[in-house]
């Protein structure tokens, strides 16, 4: 079933390493913006009145940022205007330096059952290096407020001065205070924000040293119970994001917000990514979509093997015969051939041999090629 992605683009500080659309200067447009946000539901709404959907999901931006009042009037306007499935999956993004006890309690009356906290490190000099504003007692504060709750952290490597110590104590706090999902991926320096003269200056971990450091963290996680179910995300049985695998298995999705991207009836739409234009939009009565295109069978193919290689659930042949009408090894015959030893068979299945699946996108470079 599809999800429903909302974009809360306010926060107090812009990260080093961030080029989401966020706005830390523009918190007092926030009750504007989030009247717009609950129009362009109602108008989503009719457009989809005809589907259900499993997920939800506020991400940021910083949603904890905002008063929690604007997250329940949200719920609620969804509630109203779209059909969800019985037992969706409600997911925040928070931040550890924007939770209060008063905050988590209204978003659990919203209806909010799936929380996920930025950690990124246990070591507070990192994390003032990222310009984050948290601590990592923050996290602990946060995370005894959200005792016996459904929550995820987020680790980052590659950060300057990482060492596998750092790495193990933040990995021991996250599984310590009690989180059911943990998310581990690499610090990616775009070129535009301040990190990215640190990657120049050469004082950020290389490819070899960051890969190192997933390996040790992978052996971690996996001795604390949690299994990797794609590439850098990680789970206690039972507990993975039903809102991403949805994405992974290339379902559709409605983006809600500015910058919101949007995947539906066979095609993807975004909606603009300067907030006045999109606030314009929306009390015009417009959709404040500015890119669209309808994806063409062969890169919907594309699409569809690439995301499930990136899953240690792989591509079925059978599922993907059902979408395409042909068989993806005939489909991708040359990359298939040429990549046959990093894949394992099992039945319809093939995935990516588990010590491969970190170099993932050099292995699918080939069927992009193909």
């Amino acid at each position: 079933m599809p999800g429903i992605y909302l974009h809360i683009p306010f926060c107090k500080h812009k990260c080093t390493y961030c080029d989401f659309t966020s706005f830390p200067d523009r918190l007092a447009f926030a009750e504007a913006y989030m009247a717009c946000l609950y129009k362009e539901i109602e108008l989503r709404g009719k457009q989809l009145e005809s589907c259900t959907f499993d997920t939800v999901y506020f991400g940021g931006g910083t949603p904890s940022i905002i008063d929690p009042k604007y997250i329940y009037g949200a719920m609620k306007q969804i509630q109203k205007c779209f059909h969800l499935a019985k037992n969706p999956e409600i997911t925040i993004e928070m931040n550890p330096g924007t939770v209060s006890e008063q905050k988590i309690a209204l978003y659990k009356k919203a209806g909010v059952n799936r929380f996920s906290v930025g950690l990124q490190t246990a070591i507070d000099d990192q994390l003032k290096n990222l310009g984050r504003i948290h601590t990592a007692r923050d996290f602990v504060y946060t995370c005894g407020l959200l005792r016996g709750e459904n929550f995820s952290a987020d680790v980052m490597l590659g950060l300057k001065g990482q060492t596998k110590e750092d790495l193990f104590k933040t990995i021991e706090l996250a599984s310590r205070c009690g989180a059911k999902h943990i998310s581990m991926y690499a610090l990616t320096p775009e070129d535009g924000t301040p990190i990215y003269t640190d990657y120049l200056n050469g004082e950020l971990p290389d490819g070899d040293e960051v890969r190192e450091l997933y390996d040790y963290g992978y052996a971690l996680l996996k001795e604390r119970g949690y299994l990797r179910y794609e590439v850098s995300n990680f789970a206690k049985k039972g507990f993975e994001s039903r809102h991403n695998l949805n994405y992974w298995r290339r379902g559709e999705y409605i983006g809600l917000g500015v910058s919101a991207s949007s995947f539906f009836f066979g095609k993807r739409f975004t909606n603009t990514f300067d907030l006045d234009e999109y606030m314009k939009c929306v009390l015009s009565g417009f959709p404040p979509v500015v890119e669209s295109e309808t994806v063409e069978k062969e890169d919907a193919k594309f699409e569809f093997l690439m995301l499930a290689l990136r899953t240690v659930y792989g591509i079925s042949a059978h599922k993907y015969t059902e979408a395409f009408g042909s068989d993806w090894r005939e489909d991708f015959a040359d990359a298939y051939q040429k990549t046959g030893k990093y894949l394992e068979e099992e039945g319809d299945i093939t995935r990516i041999k588990d010590e491969y699946l970190y170099v993932q996108n050099q292995i699918l470079t080939e069927y992009m090629n193909g």
